[in-house]
């Protein structure tokens, strides 16, 4: 059973969690007040004014399951049962893609007694494990939680598809073999004439005079028909040559390695100052390297509830303004076929800032700055997409890090 002491960690690291998603101030709530009240009295001191009072109702029932939970000696399994029983078919607890309120209070409330069941008995509930896994790196608690270390199972990518099945046509084949079939043409064409002179022969009226001469002046000579045959030749192994090197030099534009792309995470965010549907970010890269990122995600991110999210980013695009705000780089999100839901791609726990992602069996060097001309990303990027599990692929290929593949809670969307 948990401690006291463990149920007052949770209620500070709840009460941190809910003042930032209400964009309150997190030292508005004294140490006190969080100490001597309980999980409904402490929502209902941080929570005094709801904007939806819908929502407000639904998220009051998990406050009222967390209070019930904490107090539930003996039950919790059980409880814990249902609940993995409703994640079943949900991302976060109140539909759709992104944490509410509910989700910080029910994630702080069983944190509690999830840290000290054993490992067996932790994967007696998938789906909630897989639920805290995603809320831990998306909300932010500040310090006073651990973070859970789940068991994950290694991962082994499938091998890539062939990007351009190679096909038998006129341009493909031996050149070796373009010759027979050149020598046989040659060779039929000169039976022919054989056969015609032969008629011409056993047709010829008795006591004509031909120039028995005059049809083998017309031959060419043996040097002069090599020489012939042999710039033939020449002319089609050039030709052969050439289609397989322009059809590599295509395959390496709309290849996923000539991106680079990395680990960041995102230090401050703030509203564009004069595109409401944009948000401007600061990102971290490790050593140094911090750059500012104009993205769309206003729509479905305030500025704070982008601060300390790991995402993942194109670094090689162009810099450039976007209303007059300069950006040097693209965050990849996961939306669903309407666009109603966008989410930044989530690296693994323990991805290295700055660390590259990785395709396996697309090995190339990444280009310095892509070229927007030859519209690269164009050709790329509808080949990105999450699989049914939520793993960002490239053809099939997942997102890979040191860590493991990168994310998003959004299965079977578009990534851009």
């Amino acid at each position: 059973m948990a401690a006291a002491a463990d149920f007052t960690q949770s209620k500070q690291a709840m009460s941190y969690a809910l003042c930032k998603h209400l964009n309150l101030d997190p030292n508005s709530i004294s140490s006190t007040l969080i100490k001597e009240n309980d999980i409904v009295s402490l929502f209902s001191h941080i929570v005094t004014s709801p904007q939806d009072e819908v929502l407000f109702l639904h998220v009051k029932k998990w406050v009222d399951f967390s209070s019930n939970f904490a107090v539930s000696d003996g039950e919790q399994h059980a409880v814990l049962g249902n609940l993995n029983q409703h994640l079943s078919q949900m991302s976060v607890l109140l539909g759709g893609f992104k944490p509410s309120a509910a989700d910080i209070i029910v994630f702080a409330t069983v944190h509690v007694f999830m840290c000290h069941l054993s490992d067996s008995e932790l994967q007696k509930y998938p789906n909630i494990l897989r639920w805290m896994d995603y809320i831990q790196n998306v909300v932010d608690f500040g310090m006073t939680l651990q973070k859970i270390n789940l068991t994950k199972s290694i991962f082994n990518p499938p091998a890539p598809a062939p990007s351009h099945p190679k096909k038998a046509d006129k341009g493909d084949g031996d050149p070796n073999s373009k010759k027979a079939v050149s020598g046989q043409k040659n060779a039929d064409k000169s039976d022919g004439a054989a056969d015609s002179k032969k008629a011409a022969g056993e047709n010829k009226v008795p006591g004509d005079k031909a120039n028995p001469t005059s049809a083998k002046n017309n031959k060419p000579s043996g040097d002069k028909k090599k020489a012939q045959e042999k710039t033939a030749g020449k002319t089609t192994e050039a030709a052969a040559e050439k289609a397989p090197q322009k059809s590599a030099e295509k395959d390496s534009e709309c290849s996923v390695s000539i991106l680079n792309i990395q680990v960041g995470v995102i230090r401050k965010a703030w509203k564009h100052p004069s595109a409401d549907s944009l948000l401007v970010e600061e990102i971290d890269l490790g050593d140094g390297n911090v750059r500012q990122v104009v993205s769309g995600l206003a729509k479905f991110f305030s500025p704070d509830e982008l601060v300390n999210r790991h995402v993942v980013l194109i670094t090689n695009v162009k810099p450039g303004k976007l209303r007059d705000v300069m950006s040097a780089g693209l965050v990849l999100c996961a939306s669903n076929k309407d666009h109603t839901v966008v989410e930044p791609l989530i690296p693994p726990e323990g991805a290295k800032l700055g660390e590259r992602i990785s395709f396996a069996g697309f090995d190339g060097k990444p280009e310095d700055v892509l070229n927007p001309k030859k519209k690269q990303l164009d050709k790329i990027t509808p080949h990105l997409r999450t699989d049914e599990n939520g793993i960002a692929t490239f053809r099939g290929v997942p997102f890979t890090t040191s860590a493991g593949p990168c994310r998003s809670s959004v299965p079977n969307a578009d990534v851009k």
